[in-house]
């Protein structure tokens, strides 16, 4: 087993542990999901839109409350995740809420290994690049997966937001913008429950944004649309102020907390 492997090991294994305890949680607030809430932002709705019979992959899904939101919008949906724990979840819940979405258990950049059907979407949200040591694989993945002509659309924290090290009262600028050495963390709950007593170990990498653009150009997409927001639809950084939106920003807005990025798969070759 490689380092890396290893590494995708300890966060399968802190992933797992999450499942419970981020089911339970206010953020996931599961009772309201079950009545009919969609877990979907505003930064994901405004870009899709109506999906309304298209084929949706969701990358990275953790139990599928995004997957089953945009299954109740119409899309047929298949999501991935690294966690079987989610997954099994997942699959639990697309069952009592009688929806029509599928489940798999891989690493993300083995997809193209256990799925071989393309999707007129692919999808992926906050906090899942970090995950994963090279996205130039990543970025291939989701080519093969796109149909010509497909979208693939992304709304991610910003590299700047990985640069602080949050596990003191202070945030600290600690690691590089382009950092290629893992990050490891070892810290006490999660983000969705600070309270909770599981023990969270994690490697993460940082990316900046002209890598993950790299990663997509080189794979073959056209990049149709960037933007970068003050906002955050998710109170997980400390010290965040949420204003009218229902969003959260930082007090001075000195630098981006998302960034979104549309890109479309070519009806040609390149």
């Amino acid at each position: 087993m490689s380092y890396k492997e290893e590494y995708f090991e300890v966060n399968k294994e802190t992933w797992n542990k999450k499942v419970a305890v981020h089911a339970k949680s206010e953020m996931y607030d599961m009772e309201a999901f079950k009545n009919g809430k969609s877990s979907l932002m505003s930064y994901e709705l405004e870009a899709l839109q109506d999906v309304s019979g298209k084929s949706l992959l969701h990358l990275q899904c953790h139990f599928g409350q995004d997957t089953l939101s945009w299954s109740r919008m119409g899309a047929k949906c298949i999501g991935v995740d690294i966690s079987d724990e989610a997954i099994k979840l997942a699959q639990s819940l697309n069952a009592e809420l009688k929806l029509n979405a599928e489940f798999v258990c891989c690493n993300v950049l083995d997809t193209s290994k256990h799925i071989r059907e393309q999707f007129d979407i692919v999808f992926a949200s906050y906090g899942t690049i970090g995950w994963l040591p090279d996205l130039k694989p990543w970025g291939k993945m989701i080519s093969e997966r796109l149909k010509p002509g497909g979208t693939f659309f992304i709304a991610e924290f910003h590299p700047i937001v990985w640069m602080f090290d949050y596990l003191e009262n202070q945030p600290v600028m600690k690691y590089g913008y382009n950092q290629k050495e893992a990050v490891y963390e070892e810290y006490g709950g999660t983000y969705a429950d600070g309270s909770s007593k599981i023990v969270s170990k994690e490697y993460g990498w940082n990316h900046g944004i002209g890598e993950v653009i790299t990663a997509l150009t080189d794979a073959g997409l056209q990049i149709e649309h960037f933007s970068e927001h003050d906002e955050s639809p998710y109170n997980v950084l400390p010290n965040l102020v949420e204003i009218k939106s229902g969003n959260f920003v930082t007090k001075d807005k000195l630098y981006p907390l998302i960034f979104t990025l549309k890109a479309e798969k070519p009806n040609f070759s390149i």
